[in-house]
């Protein structure tokens, strides 16, 4: 997960370099396109396999939404300060934690909905409406998060019938053909320069996402969260090295209690897994896709 938060930190101080002379939605689609040389050594190893899905059509409305999100999150990247991005960007567990009620059928109990309200207030201490300016990048985030949120809600009802390694092949070779209309909407030939970073930050955007989903496979969802908080440390040090951004205390302050919230709701999602499992001690095994 550290090496997760490291390859994402970089990956979002080279979209904000490069969308000084290149659309962030040109860069989306790059990012997409060259992030599918992570997925090669699958199909060496498990051949077509990867392809099979029961669920092709929830499959393609997961990718729509997911290149909505992504475009909206690079348009944010590069208008508004990379640690108010970050942090902003911790959200979407929060509105999972809601959006779970309508779609999955799960019923909060008291301390998950403090979680959420600790959350939002987070979020009022980052924006301080009122106080400080809530420019077009910190609604695209908000927004972009949203729509993650409801990305991870279609993942779960996936993953009942789908595999992991099949739905991040379908997430990058649909949205890759996606992203090539808005893109090309907005077309520049990037330099030889250019090109060598685009190439960089679509592996690097590979290798993060690979990073963090192998992190939450060797290891609980609730162990490995608190490391993830570390990606704002990370991007925060880049971004001040490279831009001279330095996040305000509101920042840093909206971040713990954002993180925070996310990090107790990632813990009760553990503890109600551990419960069911005992529960279901004795009763017979169904078989696992």
């Amino acid at each position: 997960m550290l090496g997760a938060g490291v390859c994402m930190a970089a990956m979002h101080v080279l979209i904000r370099h490069v969308s000084n002379d290149i659309h962030p939605f040109e860069i989306a689609f790059f990012r997409n396109l060259f992030a599918l040389f992570a997925m090669v050594p699958w199909f060496v190893k498990l051949g077509w396999a990867p392809l099979r899905t029961s669920r092709p059509g929830l499959m393609l409305w997961r990718a729509v939404l997911n290149s909505a999100c992504m475009m909206g999150f690079f348009m944010a990247i590069s208008l508004a300060p990379l640690a108010e991005v970050t942090a902003l960007g911790f959200t979407a567990p929060i509105y999972v934690a809601i959006l779970a009620i309508f779609f999955l059928g799960e019923r909060p109990g008291l301390q998950r909905w403090s979680a959420i309200l600790v959350g939002f207030i987070g979020v009022f201490v980052v924006l301080r409406p009122g106080f400080g300016t809530i420019g077009l990048g910190q609604l695209l985030v908000l927004g972009s998060a949203l729509g993650w949120a409801i990305c991870l809600i279609m993942i779960k009802i996936l993953g009942r019938t789908e595999s992991s390694v099949t739905i991040t092949v379908y997430m990058s070779i649909m949205m890759t053909p996606m992203l090539l209309g808005p893109a090309l909407y907005v077309w520049v030939w990037p330099t030889l320069e250019q090109w060598g970073l685009l190439v960089f930050l679509g592996i690097l955007g590979g290798l993060g996402q690979m990073g963090m989903a192998e992190a939450l496979r060797l290891a609980p969802t609730h162990v490995v969260m608190p490391i993830d908080f570390t990606r704002l440390l990370i991007v925060s040090l880049f971004a001040y090295l490279a831009f001279g951004e330095v996040p305000d205390a509101y920042v840093w302050l909206g971040s713990v209690l954002i993180f925070g919230s996310t990090a107790f709701i990632a813990y009760r999602e553990h503890v109600k897994r551990q419960q069911l499992n005992k529960s279901n001690v004795g009763l017979p095994k169904t078989p696992v896709h």
